[in-house]
């Protein structure tokens, strides 16, 4: 651009006015600043643009060839202006959240109840996902937000801890009866002899598990391999075998008797669950009003 734009706003309101007072006043600057940058702005582009007489000033063929550009322009300013003032007014906004169909149900649900009450303009798309798929998603800057099991292989995100959840194994007691009569084994020999019900391996929540295993020397012999934490659950439920499932959402069934917690060499520990991003990419505005939202 061979000038630059506060000489351009200059010209445009000269010649929207036809007259250099009026446009000081508009302008809040001064009358012969007004006719020294015209003056630039004319030996610039090596044209006159105005016919300067007692009533004020008009537009030359240059000038008007010059106006008709910089009209558009100066409109396409305002309405871009006006516009994101109407999406600031309105908190218009999108978030793209990548979690687990289980922590999606458990944790997310509670939050978006109330955020999209209180912001009903924002837009939120929901991928919904293995954590090892959604933390690819946030590497390639495709969702703005997951929400995962924290592990110590995560590298290069900001997190935002939601609090803790605990890995447990559960069956019913008709199933664990059965067992015993059938194999001869007690409880604490049900990770040999029991149908053992666990997330498959693209699952972080299994490798954490495996790890476990790896770690007491535990021995399994009859896995079934499930893609869904609800399905494992109802499929303890019904007896199908013993399920390892996150216990804040059995909570219900052990207290009421429908599941049973198996006791086990070690405890397992605990996780954080977390809101995470990229702390290689900024984050929208959206995106931060729904992190200070839950964090509230």
């Amino acid at each position: 651009m061979e000038s630059n734009l506060s000489l351009y706003k200059i010209f445009y309101t000269v010649a929207s006015t036809g007259n250099i007072s009026r446009s000081a006043e508009k302008l809040y600057i001064s009358q012969p600043a007004i006719s020294k940058s015209i003056g630039r702005l004319e030996e610039n582009l090596k044209a006159t643009l105005f016919i300067r007489n007692s009533r004020g000033v008009t537009l030359t063929d240059e000038g008007k060839v010059l106006y008709s550009h910089l009209k558009t322009a100066f409109e396409a300013i305002a309405a871009g202006e006006e516009n994101l003032k109407h999406i600031s007014d309105l908190g218009i906004g999108h978030i793209r959240i990548g979690v687990s169909a289980t922590l999606g149900k458990y944790m997310l649900l509670p939050y978006l109840k109330d955020f999209v009450l209180r912001y009903p303009h924002i837009k939120i798309t929901i991928k919904c996902q293995s954590t090892v798929h959604t933390l690819s998603m946030l590497e390639h800057n495709e969702i703005d937000i997951g929400l995962i099991g924290k592990s110590d292989s995560i590298k290069n995100l900001e997190l935002f801890p939601l609090g803790e959840i605990e890995d447990v194994f559960v069956a019913t007691s008709s199933y664990l009866e059965n067992l015993e009569l059938r194999e001869g084994s007690s409880k604490s020999d049900f990770f040999k002899s029991g149908n053992l019900m666990l997330l498959d391996e693209e699952n972080l929540t299994r490798s954490y598990i495996d790890s476990y295993f790896l770690k007491h020397h535990i021995e399994t012999h009859h896995i079934l391999e499930i893609s869904d934490m609800d399905l494992l659950i109802e499929f303890a439920r019904i007896g199908l075998g013993i399920a390892c499932v996150i216990k804040e959402f059995v909570t219900d069934d052990i207290s009421a008797g429908t599941l049973m917690e198996l006791p086990l060499p070690a405890p397992i520990k605990k996780r954080e669950i977390c809101f995470a991003w990229s702390s290689k990419t900024a984050l929208s505005q959206s995106a931060k009003t729904f992190l200070e939202f839950c964090r509230a």
